[in-house]
């Protein structure tokens, strides 16, 4: 990730990393650090609305336990549901 991100993405980027429970932590954390700064703005405000809802429900979403409503099942919420954790 570039180092000069701006302020919004530097937000999200930590709250990727603090969401409530590691799992969740690990994976966003590394989506973030990959994606945020390619992101387009309605990419951002999607990003940004899908960590505010509580931690074990994205999580749900993300792993296909439970289906996300309409307005929460976004081009960036497909983008989560395929990224791949590399070490």
């Amino acid at each position: 990730m570039p180092e000069a991100l701006d302020p919004r993405r530097k937000k999200l980027l930590y709250r990727s990393a603090y969401t409530g429970t590691k799992e969740t932590d690990v994976l966003l954390g590394a989506f973030a650090e990959r994606h945020l700064a390619a992101l387009t703005d309605q990419q951002l405000d999607d990003y940004e609305h899908l960590l505010a809802i509580e931690d074990p429900r994205l999580y749900k979403w993300i792993a296909g336990r439970e289906a996300a409503p309409p307005e929460y099942d976004t081009e960036v919420l497909a983008m989560i549901r395929t990224f791949e954790l590399r070490g």
